[in-house]
């Protein structure tokens, strides 16, 4: 088995969705026989127990589910692995279990194989007929367990009932003794088909293939032909779909009669086609809520339309080259072709000459209704069928039936609509029904149905619709040849390559894609092979990678650069998905170099409209494509001077006067509108400051124009009802920044926790040349700002401390610069401080760890700084700076959290290893560098908890770093997730038994234990639930001489419980004290003294939960109370009724 890696992408509209590696088995063969031949020969032994049976039947589904995909493979071993299995089912000494799971084994396969190939191998004797029936008749039709028994033996008989014998032979010895009265075979099949025509589980499948089987027979028909479908057609009339009992029989009966006029004789069943019509039409099936019951009525309609029509092949229709594979073959080596074949007009006259009943055109109009029903299914079916009847009838009839499915494409109808017109027109293609001279009327409809999005709502609908266009492009590919198609070739492939790179929904680029490569094979696709290899059906999984890069590619063939830009500009800026307008405005971005007088002269004016139109989603799109194409011209003309004659000034300093007033304008009226208020703003606001942000960075000639002013004033209206801050317009405000700087500052001290957002944010956006002179100023409020713990600023702490780091890094470093322009000596101790005291949030509010998002920014900010301030001035970082940052770090690798885990421990690691120059200081640096070396630590999985902890433990035994990472490690070992509980266990398990023998480093962890017990006593972050858990794992790893470890500890679970009314908590230390009753002595006299007040405790529950762990404590350790009193005391803890609140109950004592 040869296994492939390919890349491929999840897709939901995101652009962000990352890459995903697909892993496809391309099987060789069926290796698995020996084992499969080895299940089935331990089935006798293994039923018997529970466990082995499911894990011989689960271990037979994962080998089976594996060749879904290529079920061809077990071709050649169907036959023996069916012998195995009918020698238990026939076997006498088989017991009823056994048998069943023969046939379940045997439904597996043909599940896998499919029934109509496997039940070809079942053994069809006249000897298995009675046998076969006989089991079948002894099941119990409702027993929900054996349905796969039934199942099989259903499609058994319908392999039996092929004898070529009358039936009656078989009744023969039933007339020998007058006194037995028996139903004759052919009776007793069709009541049992009849009967399993109106289960509710798979067998009703089965029975519709042994009617249709069984009826067909010669001896059967004559006999019992009209009285079955009486039967069926009574059972229509009667059963109602609007209950769950009506809906099966009908489904059954629907079936049957599908398969009967599907298999049977034209002309046994012609007499009774018109009637079996007309009692569905009588029944109103095509108008069910059910859509099984629905594509069922279809399916029977295609097949009496089939039924009232003379088999024949049109002589009309269109067929490219030779029917014969051997014959293309031949003639490809020869380099000859093979003409289209167009009958002349006599053939056609003759073969058309014959009536058509009148019942056909009820059979197509009911089709055509099947094909804007509002299940795909349906529609399939109804499309299936249109093929299939069209086929049959003469070519200007076909061509009416064309016409009818062509007026499915018109945008009255709906998208089912659409969709059924799609696989119709592809089902017609396919079959050379559809004649070259209706492809000028079709492949306009085509292409509107590339790129047909309806919108409904907040979403729209219509992906259905462009994949099964694919999928006519793709017929219409095989079906035609290639001149033929010519006159359309173009168009077709930039709807095709539009689609593939631009289309919201994976599965519609991937059916392009696949249609791409069909329509190059044909040699008329411009540039077909080069693009098919680039939008490959992997590589345009990734929404990403097919707007930015492979549209780049694309558009640098001429013939699709301004179709595919028009399509953006028409069809995506206005997309009501966020994600896709702004993928959009940026493939935008990407294609300017491709057009670029296009882009200023057409693109441009048709922005400024759609920018102050009435629809919020266009406007916004319309703003950030012109921000974008502005920026994408001012760089082009930036590089190259050949765009000159477009500007007013030199190429290298601007861009067009004739397209720079266009974004000033849209800039103008959208502010003037109050465009950015109310509804919508939250989208306009955004998109305006991009603007702002693309004119700036493109040095529009706007240095004293009043716009500064206006987007001054949009910029710090922005700032206090948005979180977003654009870097701006730089060069314009320079003549303000000192008042900027202030009003900023001054925002940090706001009441409303966006406005400090956004304040802090924009100080961290903001150019050296404000920040110089003001530096002092800067660092203070945020450092403010940073330290203020109140919940609800937790965002505006976030954001101080990931300006505060922008702000030094924008600024420099200078070890001997003043503090109010750079990072010197006299600030950079401050920074560090706040940064570090934002490791310590852990506020919590209805969100969760909230604080979690500073310490997550704090450590972003540490790292840029330490990496800024080490390449310029690492004399500035004292030994007790980094050494406060990496423990810091060491504790957030060691905490529960996955995410924030991954992050403390990437920028651990990123520090370490940082030797351009190195960090100073680092403790322990050459150990850690043996914990976490330069070759294995970019492999290091920090969110895989079964990873990180075996190397965080590591840390342990370094003096310098083992409090703190303690003090993480004691959050996870009593966290919620199994895994990281588990592991991080584990992990401290493993380094307790390393040093057990150790007694100096066993008494300096025991300290180190106490130390963080000690400093965070009733911090219930580390005591309510968690550390617990800790003395649980060290508990198992002491020794009797660490009487003084034990003394301390009851001390200070004494003081965590005092009048505590946290019922966890109190659960906590009692399992605590359980543990510790282990070691005698005056420990224990405390210990027991304490389980005692605890027996005696106001909760019921702490009572009931104290027994019950004494009581087990007492059943551990048998030294801890005289066995003369034992009895009694293990009576008091169990019998005693703990939850009642007052009474007598008997005292226990030591």
């Amino acid at each position: 088995m040869a296994q492939t890696d390919m890349d491929s992408g999840e897709d939901g509209g995101g652009g962000g969705e990352p890459e995903v590696i697909a892993k496809t088995s391309v099987l060789g063969g069926f290796t698995e026989s020996t084992e499969i031949r080895a299940l089935i020969s331990s089935l006798p032994v293994v039923h018997e127990n529970i466990v082995t049976l499911e894990s011989a039947i689960e271990r037979f589904l994962v080998i089976m589910d594996r060749y879904q995909e290529q079920p061809h493979l077990l071709d050649p071993h169907l036959e023996w692995m069916l012998n195995l299995l009918l020698e238990l089912i026939r076997s006498e000494q088989s017991p009823p279990l056994l048998v069943h799971l023969g046939f379940k084994f045997l439904y597996i396969i043909s599940k896998v194989r499919g029934y109509k190939i496997f039940m070809q191998l079942f053994p069809h004797e006249v000897a298995d007929v009675q046998p076969v029936l006989d089991l079948l008749c002894r099941q119990d039709p409702r027993d929900p367990e054996t349905w796969e028994t039934r199942y099989m033996l259903l499609l058994w008989l319908s392999m039996t009932c092929l004898i070529p014998f009358d039936l009656s032979r078989l009744d023969g010895h039933l007339t020998s003794d007058p006194s037995q009265t028996r139903e004759p075979i052919m009776d007793r099949i069709l009541a049992i088909a009849k009967s399993y025509l109106m289960v509710t589980d798979k067998s009703r499948d089965a029975a519709s293939v042994l009617v249709s089987k069984f009826v067909t027979r010669p001896d059967v028909k004559l006999k019992r032909l009209g009285d079955f479908l009486d039967w069926s057609l009574t059972t229509i009339s009667q059963a109602s779909d609007q209950t769950m009992g009506g809906t099966v029989i009908l489904d059954g009966a629907l079936q049957s009669l599908a398969q009967l006029f599907k298999h049977g004789k034209r002309d046994d069943f012609l007499q009774y086609a018109p009637v079996v019509l007309q009692c569905l039409d009588q029944c109103h099936v095509a108008e069910s809520s059910q859509a099984t019951l629905r594509k069922l009525g279809v399916k029977l309609v295609q097949r009496l339309g089939l039924t009232f029509l003379k088999p024949r092949l049109a002589k009309w229709r269109y067929q490219r080259g030779s029917r014969s594979l051997a014959a293309n073959l031949s003639l490809s080596q020869s380099g000859s072709t093979v003409q289209a074949v167009s009958p002349d007009m006599e053939t056609q006259s003759q073969e058309e000459d014959y009536d058509i009943p009148e019942e056909v055109e009820n059979v197509i109009e009911q089709l055509l209704g099947g094909l804007k029903d509002k299940e795909t299914i349906v529609r399939w079916s109804a499309a299936k069928g249109i093929g299939r009847v069209t086929g049959r009838l003469p070519r200007e009839l076909a061509d009416e039936v064309v016409g009818s499915v062509l007026d499915c494409f018109s945008f009255q109808e709906t998208d089912n609509a659409w969709h059924g017109g799609c696989l119709a027109l592809a089902e017609l293609g396919r079959r050379g029904l559809l004649v070259p001279s209706r492809l000028p009327d079709v492949v306009p409809l085509i292409l509107k149905a590339l790129v047909y999005d309806e919108k409904r709502g907040a979403c729209s609908v219509g992906s259905n619709v462009r994949d099964a266009a694919c999928y006519v492009c793709w017929a219409f590919a095989r079906a035609y040849e290639p001149t033929e198609l010519k006159p359309f070739v173009t168009q077709i492939a930039c709807a095709l390559v539009i689609t593939a790179v631009f289309d919201r929904n994976i599965n519609c680029r991937r059916a392009a894609s696949v249609s791409d490569h069909s329509v190059s094979v044909s040699g008329t696709f411009p540039y077909g092979i080069d693009i098919v290899v680039a939008a490959d059906y992997f590589a345009v999984g990734n929404l990403n990678n097919c707007y930015l890069s492979i549209s780049v590619y694309i558009a640098s063939f001429p013939e699709y650069t301004r179709p595919m830009i028009d399509h953006l500009v028409a069809m995506k800026i206005n997309h009501w998905d966020g994600v896709i307008r702004q993928l959009a405005t940026k493939a935008l971005h990407n294609l300017t170099p491709q057009a670029p007088d296009y882009m200023a002269t057409t693109v441009m004016p048709q922005l400024l409209p759609i920018a102050l139109g009435i629809d919020l989603h266009s406007r916004h799109g319309a703003i950030l494509a012109s921000a974008e194409i502005s920026h994408a011209l001012y760089k082009l003309a930036n590089q190259n001077n050949r765009y000159c004659h477009l500007t007013s000034q030199p190429a290298n300093h601007t861009i067009g006067h004739q397209y720079v007033v266009r974004p000033q304008q849209i800039f103008v009226v959208v502010v003037v509108s109050c465009l950015c208020r109310g509804f919508g703003g939250e989208l306009m606001r955004p998109a305006v400051c991009s603007l702002i942000e693309n004119m700036s960075l493109s040095k529009m000639p706007f240095k004293d124009d009043p716009v500064i002013t206006g987007w001054q004033w949009l910029i710090d209206d922005t700032l206090k009802s948005l979180h977003l801050i654009s870097p701006g317009p730089r060069d314009g405000i320079k003549v303000q920044y000192k008042v900027l700087v202030s009003q900023y500052i001054a925002g940090l001290k706001s009441t409303e926790v966006l406005t400090r957002c956004g304040s802090a944010l924009a100080l961290g956006s903001l150019p050296r040349f404000m920040i110089h002179g003001k530096l002092h100023q800067i660092l203070s409020g945020l450092q403010q700002s940073c330290s203020q713990r109140e919940v609800c600023f937790t965002e505006a702490r976030r954001d101080a401390a990931k300006a505060m780091a922008q702000v030094c890094v924008t600024s420099g470093v200078s070890a001997q610069g003043g503090s109010d322009s750079v990072v010197c000596e006299g600030n950079v101790s401050a920074v560090y401080g706040a940064l570090l005291d934002c490791m310590t949030d852990y506020t919590l509010d209805s969100r969760g760890d909230v604080g979690a998002w500073v310490r997550e920014a704090a450590m972003t900010s540490l790292m840029e700084v330490t990496l800024c301030v080490v390449g310029t001035a690492p004399q500035l970082l004292s030994p007790d700076l980094v050494n406060g940052m990496m423990c810091s770090l060491a504790q957030q690798s060691a905490e529960k959290i996955d995410r924030y885990r991954a992050h403390a421990g990437s920028v651990f690691v990123r520090l370490l290893h940082s030797n351009n120059p190195a960090v100073p200081h680092i403790p322990h640096r050459e150990e850690l560098l043996a914990i976490f070396p330069t070759e294995g630590a970019e492999g290091l999985n920090w969110n895989a908890p079964s990873q990180a902890f075996p190397h965080i433990t590591q840390l342990l035994r370094l003096p310098q770093y083992q409090y703190h990472t303690l003090l993480g490690l004691t959050v996870s070992v009593g966290g919620l997730t199994e895994s990281t509980v588990r592991f991080s266990s584990q992990s401290l398990f493993d380094h307790l038994m390393l040093i057990q023998q150790d007694a100096a480093a066993l008494g300096q962890f025991s300290e180190t234990l106490l130390h963080v017990f000690r400093d965070n006593l009733r911090n219930d972050r580390y005591t309510h639930t968690h550390t617990h858990t800790l003395l649980h794992v060290f508990r198992d790893n002491l020794r009797n001489d660490s009487h003084q470890f034990c003394v301390d500890l009851l001390s200070l679970c004494k003081e965590e419980i005092k009048k505590s009314k946290d019922t966890q908590k109190l659960r906590s230390a009692i399992a605590v004290f359980c543990g510790l009753i282990q070691f005698q002595g005056e420990v224990r006299k405390k210990v027991l003294f304490q389980l005692l007040l605890l027996l005696c405790h106001p909760f019921p529950v702490i009572r009931k939960t104290t027994a019950s762990q004494v009581y087990e404590m007492l059943l551990t350790y048998d030294d801890v109370i005289d066995p003369d009193v034992m009895d009694d005391v293990m009576t008091s803890l169990s019998d005693t009724n703990w939850s009642v609140e007052s009474g007598d109950r008997n005292s226990i004592s030591p």
